[in-house]
């Protein structure tokens, strides 16, 4: 069951295509065919070499990337290998310790026994071979604030000693935007406490400054062919594209331009991580055409180009002759057929051109002999007819009929029988109507007065039963319609659907424009009739003709819809939606186009037929 049920379900996607297929034009086809068959596979190979093309170049530039970010590894991770070793040389001098843990009783006493410990101690001469800044803070009694030896208390109200101290950690890597010797600058600096010998109670700490204007010249002299952040968190440190100076506060960078970076390492400092970010500065897919250019000029020229030229010849050669016979179709009057003239080739559209020039000979002829006399036989039928029809309406005298009809609804006042009256006032109403109108169309603004006319009429037989709602013809009421045709199906749905219900009956009546269609519904919820009875008569009304007519003998829906079709020249379109006991609905579908054609002419309107 599951395969059948698969089957036609794909049975019915094929028939679609091909339903589809064939509303195309030739032209469009050949168009499909072209990009399909030829087009799409020659890009996807293209696509595939460009996209090989293209991995190889990303991956060069990554590696590249790669190099750079290991280059400025190398040159941080030197430089701060020669400040630790002389951080750690500082660290572990005896002198040095002994220095700063000594007590001096006056500032006289440390002045010469700094000027001694210059002499011995191999301190200045680890200061005059590294471009750095030291400064030692100690809390020992009677230290002078002078050259690289600072009391304590200096320190204790700067961020940084107090970021060491709260971390509570020996060594402290610290970036940080700050007054120096009486100017703001970029430092970077190395914090240890010096404990080394001990001290007691005292407290020293050593605080070693990069040379930071030395490790930004190295980075930027390096010439790198992208842009490089060195960042510690999202503070850039570091970087080759001028992100300030020494004398600059740090800048930061965002999280989106972080991930935009073609390359990323994180290398450890002390107990610090930074981040090497390397954007990549060039349009990798740029870089593979321009230097694959001659490559891709030849694919696009043998792929694209040539194939695209050789089908519009081809595409050509058929359609334009097809447009050449179609263009003579579209100029066909009704009594006559054009020919062809000089047709070449000898493939099928040739064929097919030369067989139509000897149909249209063929056709002339008989246009000529049996069309024109048929026309003429059938304007003579019609003069018969409406001659017929004349003679008939003039043996009734309209006037008689009112002058009767108003002695009846006189005599119903005298005898106090309004609901006669009223009843009689209205038909005469409706049969004044149809003599004023004077000719077989009438507007539809005319047309719903007739119809409302006729529901009051009707509610006098069906009482509540009847109930009717019809909308503002106005946006439509110049539109034209043979006389009589709405009601029809007006009355079809009273005598159908209200008689045979006795429940409450409503009839809508609705007028309205659906995009490019005038469209007329008559809709009622009465008895309805069966699924299949609906599609026949659906199919009855817009198959209509004479015949059908006569042999039906029906002067109802049938007649108002042959009606109809020869004053709208066939283009109209029945619909009919019936559920039993529910109710049924009735649209009738006029191209716009066509009904103001038919409509009644405004002052000065040109173009429109007259009523």
């Amino acid at each position: 069951m599951n395969t059948g049920e698969n089957v036609m379900r794909k049975n019915r996607k094929v028939s679609r295509l091909v339903a589809w297929l064939n509303r195309l034009k030739l032209k469009q086809k050949l168009r499909i065919m072209q990009i399909c068959c030829v087009i799409l596979p020659l890009l996807l190979t293209d696509s595939v070499v460009a996209a090989v093309i293209m991995h190889a170049e990303q991956q060069e530039s990554l590696q590249e990337m790669r190099n750079i970010a290991d280059s400025v590894e190398y040159t941080i991770m030197s430089y701060s290998a020669q400040l630790v070793n002389l951080m750690q040389d500082i660290y572990k001098n005896r002198e040095v310790n002994e220095f700063i843990s000594s007590t001096y009783v006056s500032p006289l006493d440390y002045y010469n026994r700094h000027l001694n410990f210059a002499k011995v101690s191999l301190f200045t001469l680890l200061m005059s071979n590294n471009d750095c800044s030291v400064v030692i803070y100690t809390d020992a009694e009677g230290v002078v604030n002078g050259g690289n030896f600072q009391r304590l208390e200096k320190a204790e109200r700067e961020k940084w000693y107090q970021t060491f101290k709260g971390q509570d950690k020996e060594i402290l890597l610290y970036a940080d935007f700050a007054k120096v010797n009486w100017e703001n600058r970029r430092t970077i600096s190395f914090i240890r406490r010096m404990d080394y010998m001990g001290g007691g109670d005292q407290e020293a700490v050593l605080r070693l400054d990069w040379d930071y204007s030395d490790i930004l010249r190295a980075i930027i002299n390096a010439k790198y062919g992208s842009t490089v952040y060195v960042c510690e968190g999202d503070r850039i440190l570091f970087s080759n594209e001028g992100k300030g100076g020494i004398y600059m506060p740090f800048e930061t960078m965002s999280a989106a331009t972080a991930a935009k970076a073609g390359a990323h390492k994180t290398i450890r400092m002390l107990d610090n991580s930074w981040d090497i970010y390397v954007m990549s500065q060039r349009n990798v897919a740029y870089e593979a055409v321009r230097k694959n250019m001659p490559l891709f000029c030849v694919l696009i020229f043998f792929n694209i180009f040539l194939p695209f030229a050789l089908m519009n010849l081809i595409n050509r050669s058929f359609t334009e002759r097809l447009q050449e016979l179609e263009a003579v179709l579209c100029r066909t009057k009704r009594d006559e057929l054009y020919q062809l003239p000089g047709i070449s080739g000898c493939d099928e559209i040739s064929l097919l051109m030369r067989s139509y020039n000897e149909m249209a000979g063929r056709m002339n002829n008989l246009i000529q002999n049996e069309y024109k006399n048929r026309l003429k036989r059938q304007e003579q039928d019609i003069a018969r007819q409406r001659a017929e029809l004349l003679a008939l309406h003039s043996q009734i005298n309209p006037h008689f009929l009112f002058n009767a009809l108003e002695s009846i609804r006189m005599h119903s006042v005298i005898k106090m029988e309004y609901e006669t009256a009223d009843m009689v006032e209205r038909l005469a109403v409706m049969q004044r109507q149809n003599v004023i109108w004077g000719n077989d169309y009438v507007t539809i603004e005319d047309e719903i007065n007739f119809v409302k006319a006729y529901l009051e009429l009707q509610k006098y037989r069906f009482g509540d039963r009847l109930c009717y709602e019809i909308s503002d013809p106005s946006e439509c009421g110049q539109y034209r319609l043979p006389r009589l045709t709405l009601v029809t199906f007006v009355e079809n749905a009273c005598v159908h659907g209200t008689e045979k219900k006795e429940a409450a009956c409503w009839v809508f009546v609705r007028v309205s424009q659906d995009g490019d269609n005038l469209v007329l519904e008559v809709e009622d919820t009465g008895q309805g009739m069966p699924e299949e009875a609906c599609r026949r008569l659906t199919g009855e009304m817009n198959e209509v003709n004479i015949e059908m007519l006569k042999e039906s003998g029906s002067v109802g829906m049938l007649n108002a819809a042959l009606r109809l079709k020869l004053f709208l020249d066939g283009q109209v379109e029945f619909e009919m939606d019936s559920e039993t006991g529910a109710g049924t609905l009735v649209t009738i579908r006029i191209p716009l186009q066509v009904a103001r054609r038919k409509r009644c002419p405004q002052a000065g309107e040109e173009g429109v037929e007259i009523c």
